[in-house]
């Protein structure tokens, strides 16, 4: 039986790879994590390759024939990390699950505090890189990001973006990503009525490599963000979104366009040309087109999902229920 399940998506991080597998399996030999859990400890490494270029598929290849509690799902391209999660989550058979990222910056030893936590009764327990090894480049665009999100969504954590995370089976089952959502996995799961736990972890310096950050990640940021606010408030109720939107503008429109009208028949001056009158039936019109897209969301809030997200090139040490899964993702 697998206890638990980490989850490693890497692009490029040929040099980091090794290392990682040596200390997470270190990690996984200890007591103290093993006495955690009440049914005989079990666990796999899940290793998602997100079409890495530099060799790192290869290596891992390697490092799986090495060690049977290593699994390898590789990209046929880069997909990038929220689909890489997925795929993780689809493949993963322990009760508990554990994500973290490839480039040596989390430390294994963190994941014990975090499942203690998860044990006590939550369901999601995000890292917290309290004393980040990061230039100011990464830290105070972090700081910004995490603070408007915890504002808009009350979510309290402190770092929604922590590779480092542990969660219960239920929460990866239930979660339905797209874009780049691994972001703001906290506030979907908050959304779905699972509890968020948060507990500070050891943030290394980068060894190897550079990082993926770049000033791109802002602009669909934002619009995953956008969509997540949707999303968590207004996905089931659309109505109540585009239809307080439509009602506003076209009450506005009609006061305006009243008032055009009775500025005609009680002053006797002319309607035609005039600026105003023409913003009112636009207003109007704004309005009764917010109105319909509320009804027509209402009508395909439960739509059917989308197709796949990511394309598989091979797998290693995979079952077939695991294979089955991922198929089906």
């Amino acid at each position: 039986m697998t206890s638990l399940s980490v989850i490693i998506p890497f692009f490029n991080e040929r040099d980091s790879l090794p290392e990682l597998v040596n200390q997470l399996c270190g990690v996984m030999q200890e007591p103290e994590l093993q006495r955690l859990f009440e049914e005989p400890f079990g666990y796999e490494i899940i290793l998602v390759d997100d079409g890495s270029t530099d060799g790192s598929a290869g290596l891992a290849r390697k490092l799986c024939a090495e060690r049977q509690e290593l699994r390898l799902v590789s990209f046929q391209r880069n997909f990038g990390k929220t689909a890489a999660l997925t795929a993780g989550f689809r493949a993963a058979e322990g009760r508990v699950v554990c994500t973290l990222d490839a480039d040596l910056q989390d430390d294994p030893t963190s994941i014990r505090p975090l499942v203690a936590k998860l044990l006590e009764g939550y369901d999601l327990v995000s890292g917290w890189k309290k004393q980040r090894k990061d230039p100011p480049g990464k830290t105070l665009p972090s700081w910004f990001f995490n603070t408007v999100t915890r504002f808009f969504t009350g979510i309290p954590i402190h770092d929604f973006n922590c590779g480092l995370k542990v969660y219960r089976r239920e929460v990866t089952d239930r979660l339905d990503l797209h874009g780049e959502m691994h972001r703001y996995i906290p506030v979907l799961a908050g959304w779905n009525g699972f509890r968020i736990g948060e507990v500070p972890v050891n943030h290394r310096p980068r060894m190897h490599g550079s990082s993926k950050f770049g000033m791109g990640r802002f602009l669909t940021g934002l619009f995953d963000f956008l969509a997540v606010l949707f999303i968590t408030r207004y996905f089931r109720r659309p109505m109540h979104f585009f239809g307080m939107a439509g009602l506003l503008s076209f009450l506005t429109g009609f006061t305006v366009s009243l008032y055009v009208t009775l500025d005609k028949v009680l002053n006797n001056k002319p309607a035609s040309n005039r600026p105003i009158l023409f913003l009112g039936i636009l207003l109007i019109i704004l309005g009764a087109q917010l109105f319909s897209t509320g009804l027509l969301g209402e009508m395909l809030s439960t739509s059917a999902p989308g197709g796949s997200r990511f394309t598989v090139r091979e797998t290693l040490n995979l079952t077939r229920e695991q294979s089955e899964r991922l198929e089906q993702a």
